[in-house]
């Protein structure tokens, strides 16, 4: 697994030495509450870490930490999940950035970042997204990267507060992504 980076943000290839650099953004208040990711303390985030990390070496993600070169500073995580090779589909999800990187363009720069190394490194010809149906933002976000709502799955996730969600799915082809400018 190697860096990514262009002049806003690198993605770190995720190990558990991070635990350390990205607790005091996992600890704000309300950050994953669209997750069903709990992250809210330190033994809570070395075990999704370890969870990530495990997901990992069988075949299943490849998890990043989010470092903001603007700021020099550590802001979140996110990672490629539910990677299909046979159908060459793969998932940007389990994304969570500070509140004090949310709006400036970090997520932006994330994203076109990994979806340009999905389609044109990793050869996968769909990128998906999943998000909490609530979560206005975050839908906004992707659907101006390009993605296409391709339907809601109804109370399918359990968030911590018990909560069942409705999941909202999105995804773009490789012939429909156009590569972005960031460098």
């Amino acid at each position: 697994m190697e860096f990514l980076k262009n002049t806003i943000v690198r993605l770190e290839p995720l190990v558990l030495e991070h635990t350390k650099l990205l607790l005091p953004i996992a600890m704000e208040k309300d950050l994953v509450q669209y997750s069903p990711s709990d992250i809210g303390s330190q033994e809570s985030l070395q075990a999704y870490i370890s969870k990530a990390l495990s997901d990992q070496a069988n075949g299943k993600t490849l998890p990043y930490a989010v470092f903001d070169m603007r700021e020099r500073h550590y802001a979140g995580c996110t990672r490629f999940m539910n990677i299909d090779k046979e159908n060459k589909v793969v998932e940007i999800g389990s994304t969570w950035i500070g509140r004090a990187f949310q709006g400036t363009g970090l997520n932006t720069a994330m994203k076109q970042l990994m979806l340009d190394y999905a389609f044109n490194e990793l050869r996968f010809e769909k990128v998906e997204f999943r998000i909490d149906q609530r979560n206005t933002r975050s839908r906004k976000a992707v659907e101006k990267l390009g993605a296409v709502l391709e339907g809601v799955l109804r109370e399918n996730v359990f968030l911590l507060d018990g909560y069942k969600r409705n999941t909202c799915c999105y995804g773009i082809l490789k012939k429909e992504w156009a590569s972005s400018s960031i460098t």
